[in-house]
């Protein structure tokens, strides 16, 4: 089915991150993309004020989840997916490399030997190009690794929810210095993102609003990105970017919430399990990352 999906938006200002609620009108069947667990790094307390916004539309909108969706493992945030699924139903999904961050993270947080390396927390793995619906709006999952080796686009009708692959045109592109990141590999991603039709809508999972600009702004089309990205525009070369990339990232500093939205969000959103004296604990890795 070719029709284009509803889309509603949501954004986090603490983490600058867009949530998507995405559905046919028809059928009312619907994904959520990209939930936000509230998180206060002071405090170490949690919150659902974000998740709880998405979940108040949904209702609102009578609308059905089937799937809780990830485009890949986050380090800015911490998924709510376990508690959008708890409250609405749906299937949490990510791309089946997840077992690629989960093998590098799960030795870095020393996770133990009850913490799985295969994906098995998520309910679904999406392989590259497997094929799904939205209600009756076809959607498809293409692999973008190079942010992460699990980063993943969803396809969904004449709409595509890109991630961390790409930012609006004028902030560039994701940096590849984490671990398994690779800057030639986002490269080769991005074009499978220009390979699609020039008016497909992009959904940005971040805006953290470019120099000169006055609005937040998470939504262009494949034609933007190719005619006015910063980093990549159509005919930059992959020499080029891939020089681009490592020497900016070399003057960046990790965000501050990479510690604790990682162990969680490799975990599928769930937090670790509690200790002995009931509390749950996240780790703080010195000089690891």
């Amino acid at each position: 089915m070719n029709r284009p999906p509803e889309i509603k938006s949501f954004f986090d200002p603490d983490t600058f991150t867009v949530s998507y609620v995405v559905w046919d009108a028809a059928t009312k069947r619907a994904a959520v993309i990209d939930s936000v667990l509230n998180y206060c790094p002071a405090s170490g307390r949690t919150h659902t004020q974000s998740a709880d916004a998405v979940i108040d539309f949904v209702r609102s909108q009578g609308l059905t989840i089937d799937w809780v969706l990830e485009t890949h493992v986050h380090a800015d945030h911490l998924s709510a997916a376990p508690y959008i699924k708890e409250k609405l139903g749906g299937r949490i999904g990510i791309g089946n490399h997840v077992s690629q961050v989960q093998d590098v993270f799960g030795e870095i947080f020393d996770a133990g030997p009850d913490f799985a390396h295969d994906g098995s927390q998520f309910d679904h793995l999406f392989e590259d190009g497997e094929r799904f619906k939205i209600g009756e709006i076809e959607a498809e999952a293409i692999w973008t690794p190079g942010h992460t080796p699990a980063c993943q686009v969803y396809h969904i009708g004449d709409a595509a929810f890109v991630g961390d692959t790409l930012f609006m045109p004028d902030f560039g592109t994701a940096r590849c210095d984490f671990p398994g990141g690779d800057a030639a590999t986002l490269y080769r991603s991005v074009q499978k993102i220009y390979a699609l039709p020039d008016e497909t809508r992009l959904f940005m999972c971040h805006d953290y609003m470019a120099p000169g600009r006055e609005e937040f702004a998470w939504e262009t089309t494949v034609a933007e990105q190719k005619a006015s990205n910063i980093h990549i525009k159509a005919g930059t070369s992959e020499a080029a970017f891939v020089k681009m990339r490592t020497e900016r990232d070399a003057t960046l500093s990790m965000p501050t919430l990479i510690l604790p939205s990682v162990q969680v969000n490799m975990r599928a959103g769930h937090l670790p399990e509690p200790a002995e004296n009931g509390r749950r604990y996240l780790k703080i890795p010195l000089n690891a990352v």
